[in-house]
């Protein structure tokens, strides 16, 4: 394809490609076209999220989750369903939110968080009247929610708001005058958060509440972050969290400790001194042991996480997953205090599994899944019965998570069925598994292909490849809007895990460690490969895209390669340089990622920057980006826009409104996103008449 300047700029996407892209290979009646999955059935999607069992063992509470198709939002509510499947019906349920239940240890209360009175508040339920009270009239929102084992005190997080302090102001503004703004004085090296924008000055403080209302008390007050779970001691006079409390936190990201808070006196000590993070501290039921995840720094851009456990007092610290080379989250003690359940990912499936205190594991389930309703990475959350049973999101691959209980015998029982009412008269094909050997090292690389509706083998299809962020995460046989959309459309659909992907152990994420993009370029082209040998991609129209990281392979890819007809870059780096210091993660890019500053040794920088490749980009190419984004800024994507147009390669150019690098938190920006990245492939998309001419 010649780079000749094509006079069709962005201004041609207008709104009526978005919302009449093809949805088939080939026309369709009305009636047929009522089977396949459509924009707006985006808004009515839901999904269980954040099981917890109730104290009678025999019902659980979760998040029922679903789209607000007036407010533009995800909608929480609280529901119940008994572990037999039966008595499924809302426990709160309204146009508010209601999320986070927590339980009393000895099961007489539930607390939660609710947005019924405006402001996020703290709620307390008696569970056996149903009565509820508002414990809490706060500013700002509370999180991480822990009853005090008496039950007399619930301790939460919550962001506390310091008084800035200007280098400079005038003080002779007349009253009533309209001047500009105040300047804004930065003085401090973190000073942005994707999806919060500009940080505003003050920390994230531990507050304790009195369970039958009254006023907050902080009990922490440096100028430092205490977040994550809150762990009470048995005598229910000291909160465990975790915290980096180091003057250089901001350059030593991961260096956070255990410390133990006083209730009373606000003392603080420390419990560990690791070089990595120790996070996420869970108290045994007997109070004796404390659970919790960490790594020993390395320096290296992935690292797992660990499972330890320690003594209530900081001793005799045993890690007890050494053997395991797959990172540890979402820990929980057994009743008895003999053993602790976590999630971990494997082979793009998100497990849970039970290690007792000598290290003896044993898994109970594969099938977390489908709480990542945009794209299929592995995703997942629990709870576990007194008894051993586990509640959990279940992943079917073509419907968005349900909750199931497998018991200690392994056997499976569906509890919901959310989205019968989309699904059951559309068809959606499931995720097939895809095994291809590396060209570079033929080690085994894992890919999912999922095909359109009433897909024909003996038939031709044009083919995308979609590609994850990162780049040290995993996608999986889970479900998929903008997949099953893309398959809906009439494409091939394959995606998958090359090198630097997580879920392989440490040693294939480090693959790429200092080295990224590189021969995850090479996997990719494999995985394509893999599936054109089965004979039904039609290699004149194939397309790629991917997002952060997959935004990244993708500018790489059609600077190594003219084999795709059109690709969307999605949310970008293209100049490592320049995103340097203008990235709310520029800390951790330059010691992680890198050896050196890019003003020290620049070539580094500079040749695994997919700008130092346009030049040989002939690919029609868009670039979309959400305007608020400072994870992968704006600026990047207008970079490599500006030099598509210089070297006069047919491009434009998406900026998504109100959107930072999540841009699939609004319902409608996920539509847009899918709908423009199939709006541009069906633009270049040859039908069988085009190509005989």
């Amino acid at each position: 394809m010649n780079k000749t300047l094509s006079l069709r700029t962005i201004t041609t996407l207008v709104a009526s490609l978005l919302l009449t892209a093809n949805l088939s290979a080939k026309p369709e009646s009305k009636e047929e076209n009522k089977k396949l999955l459509n924009y707006k059935d985006l808004f009515s999607l839901e999904y269980a999220a954040n099981p917890v069992v109730m104290p009678d063992g025999d019902h659980v509470v979760y998040e029922r989750r679903s789209m607000d198709i007036m407010s533009d939002s995800v909608r929480r509510n609280l529901w119940t369903v008994a572990l037999d499947g039966s008595a499924h019906m809302p426990l709160l349920s309204d146009s508010k939110n209601h999320y986070s239940p927590v339980f009393s240890r000895d099961g007489s209360k539930m607390a939660y968080l609710s947005s019924k009175e405006g402001k996020v508040q703290i709620y307390v339920r008696d569970v056996k009247s149903g009565n509820t009270a508002r414990v809490t009239d706060v500013t700002m929102s509370p999180n991480s929610l822990s009853f005090s084992p008496d039950g007399k005190q619930i301790a939460f997080a919550m962001f506390t708001p310091a008084k800035a302090k200007p280098l400079f102001s005038l003080s002779f503004k007349p009253k009533g005058a309209k001047w500009a703004n105040d300047a804004q004085y930065i003085d401090k090296t973190l000073y942005q958060q994707d999806g919060a924008g500009m940080n505003k000055p003050g920390n994230l403080q531990i507050y304790v509440v009195p369970a039958i209302g009254g006023t907050p008390r902080q009990i922490t007050s440096s100028a430092h972050n205490y977040a994550g779970s809150l762990a009470w001691t048995k005598d229910s006079k000291q909160i465990i969290v975790s915290a980096n409390t180091r003057e250089n936190f901001e350059f030593d990201i991961f260096n956070s400790d255990l410390l133990a808070i006083d209730v009373l006196s606000g003392k603080v000590t420390q419990l560990t001194k690791a070089t990595g993070p120790e996070s996420s501290p869970k108290m045994s039921p007997d109070g004796k042991r404390i659970a919790f995840t960490g790594f020993e720094d390395d320096g290296k851009s992935f690292q797992n996480s660990e499972l330890y456990v320690m003594n209530a007092d900081g001793s005799n610290i045993k890690q007890l997953t050494p053997k395991l080379d797959r990172s540890v989250q979402n820990i929980r003690w057994a009743e008895n205090s003999k053993g602790i359940y976590f999630s971990y990912d494997k082979d793009g499936k998100k497990r849970v599994a039970y290690v007792n205190l000598s290290g003896k594991l044993n898994n109970k389930t594969s099938l977390l899944g489908g709480m990542s309703l945009g794209r299929p990475y592995t995703s997942g959350q629990y709870d576990v019965t007194d008894n051993g049973d586990v509640v959990y999101t279940h992943s079917s691959g073509n419907k968005p998570a349900d909750l199931a209980v497998v018991d200690r015998r392994g056997r499976v029982t569906m509890l919901t069925d959310l989205n019968g009412d989309v699904f059951d008269h559309k068809t959606v094909n499931k995720p097939e598994l895809l095994t291809v050997k590396s060209s570079v090292d033929r080690r085994d690389l894992q890919a999912w292909i999922v095909t359109p509706p009433d897909f024909d083998p003996k038939k031709k299809y044009p083919m995308i490849l979609e590609i994850h962020g990162g780049p040290h995460t995993a996608y999986g046989p889970g479900f998929s809007s903008e997949v099953q959309l893309f398959a809906a459309a009439g494409y091939v659909v394959v995606y998958g895990n090359p090198r630097g992907s997580t879920s392989q152990g440490s040693e294939f994420a480090n693959l790429i460690n200092k080295n990224y993009p590189s021969n995850d370029y090479d996997d990719l082209m494999d995985m394509v490969d893999g599936v054109i040998a089965k004979g039904y991609v039609d290699e004149k129209n194939l397309f790629v895209t991917g997002g952060s990281g997959g935004g990244v392979l993708t500018a790489w890819i059609i600077g190594k390669t003219n084999r795709f007809k059109a690709a969307v870059v999605a949310k970008p780096v293209i100049n490592w340089i320049s995103m340097i210091g203008t990235s709310d993660i520029y800390t951790f890019m330059t010691r992680y990622w890198f050896t050196d500053l890019p003003w020290k040794d620049y070539e580094q920088y500079w040749k695994r920057s997919p700008l130092a490749l346009v030049g040989n980009v002939e690919t029609p190419t868009m670039v979309l980006t959400g305007e608020l984004d400072v994870r992968t800024p704006m600026s990047e994507s207008e970079q490599y826009y500006g030099a598509l147009r210089l070297e006069g390669v047919e491009s434009s150019f998406v900026r998504i409104q109100g959107a930072y690098h999540g841009i699939a938190a609004k319902p409608s920006n996920l539509a847009r996103k899918i709908g423009y990245i199939l709006a541009w492939f069906d633009k270049y998309r040859e039908s069988e008449e085009e190509k005989k001419n």
